[in-house]
């Protein structure tokens, strides 16, 4: 398949619970096993046959190398949908560009070809991976993370999207408020109408409804693609996601570690 480009988000400030674990000014220079955080993520992307270029959105200055020639690093501005338009339009591209956030380190390169690969089985302009509780549970037992009960399943969301670059100009306003209830399912229903609330409520709420209503109201389709990989929802938003990622990548005993596909990436 064709090459798709990438933008990885590395802008945020490490001002919330993550400070009293690190002092790092920011999110993804958090070190772990001797390494910033957004390294590992670049590690994962790099390895992967159908990404070229990719970018990164990030503090002047505050990190370096350029991963075989395939990063550049240009500087962050102050929200996340304001860095993933930095990020694209640096790209200068027409095509597809996958977007990920830059605090999960246990991504790996089979789990990005596989959400890759997946999102060619349907035209839409966003794909969003979603991840079953069931394969989280195995993979990670106690790790807790926000899900949502539809009709299909209970599952929680990833961390990258798979997007075209002329809906971030076209709904920049409304992406931006999705982004920012990304983990209050029941706010982000409400933007989907009454209806989806009640459905919501009573976990009669299907993925391919949710789909349908995002194309009404913003006039672009959206699709959740279902993934195997535990490993693109294991962001590390607080201490206890810290202390899981440094025990997995520093090579410490995890319960459940190797239980599903994913685990090829060799850290370093």
């Amino acid at each position: 398949m064709k090459q798709v480009d990438a933008v990885v988000l590395a802008g945020a400030r490490n001002t919330g619970r993550l400070r009293k674990m690190d002092s790092s000014f920011y999110e993804a220079s958090i070190e772990i096993a001797g390494r910033p955080m957004v390294y590992y993520v670049l590690d994962a992307l790099a390895a992967v046959p159908e990404i070229g270029r990719i970018v990164v959105t990030a503090p002047s200055g505050a990190f370096g190398g350029d991963w075989q020639g395939k990063v550049t690093w240009v500087p962050a501005v102050e929200s996340m949908i304001g860095n993933i338009r930095q990020g694209i339009r640096a790209l200068q591209s027409g095509n597809k560009v996958l977007v990920v956030t830059s605090d999960i380190p246990l991504l790996n390169p089979s789990a990005v070809s596989d959400f890759i690969q997946r999102c060619q089985e349907r035209e839409a302009d966003i794909y969003y991976p979603i991840i079953c509780r069931d394969v989280n549970d195995q993979e990670f037992p106690g790790v807790k993370r926000t899900y949502v009960r539809l009709r299909e399943g209970v599952f929680t969301g990833g961390n990258m999207a798979l997007l075209s670059p002329v809906i971030v100009e076209n709904c920049y306003t409304m992406i931006e408020q999705a982004i920012a209830m990304r983990k209050k399912p029941l706010q982000l229903s409400r933007m989907l109408g009454f209806k989806f609330i009640v459905k919501f409520i009573f976990n009669q709420l299907s993925l391919r409804e949710i789909e349908a209503r995002v194309e009404d109201i913003l006039s672009f389709r959206g699709v959740g693609v279902v993934s195997p990989y535990p490993q693109v929802g294991i962001d590390v938003d607080k201490p206890s996601d810290l202390e899981l990622v440094r025990q997995v990548l520093e090579g410490a005993d995890y319960p459940g570690s190797g239980l599903v596909p994913g685990n090829d990436m060799h850290y370093h």
